[in-house]
């Protein structure tokens, strides 16, 4: 297994005072808290991803194009 070398004080002066509010060793406190961290990330890309469908299932839903080409350009093909 590979060791991990923190030689920030200040990561380690939050990794105690964490353990000691939630009353476990400072290991225990950085693998909660990274956990927690991942799950946090996790479900963040859930709903992007959700959302995005959603955004796609109304847009699929029109029932005609919000904009035509004859809207976006002239008779020349240029924009308007």
């Amino acid at each position: 297994m590979a060791s991990l070398n923190i030689k920030d004080p200040e990561v380690h002066r939050m990794a105690h005072e964490l353990a000691t509010r939630r009353h476990t060793t400072a290991t225990g406190a950085v693998r909660d808290a990274l956990r927690e961290a991942l799950q946090r990330e996790q479900r963040s890309r859930e709903g992007m991803v959700e959302r995005l469908r959603q955004i796609g299932r109304r847009s699929a839903a029109r029932p005609e194009p919000f904009l035509t080409d004859d809207d976006l350009y002239d008779e020349h093909g240029l924009p308007r």
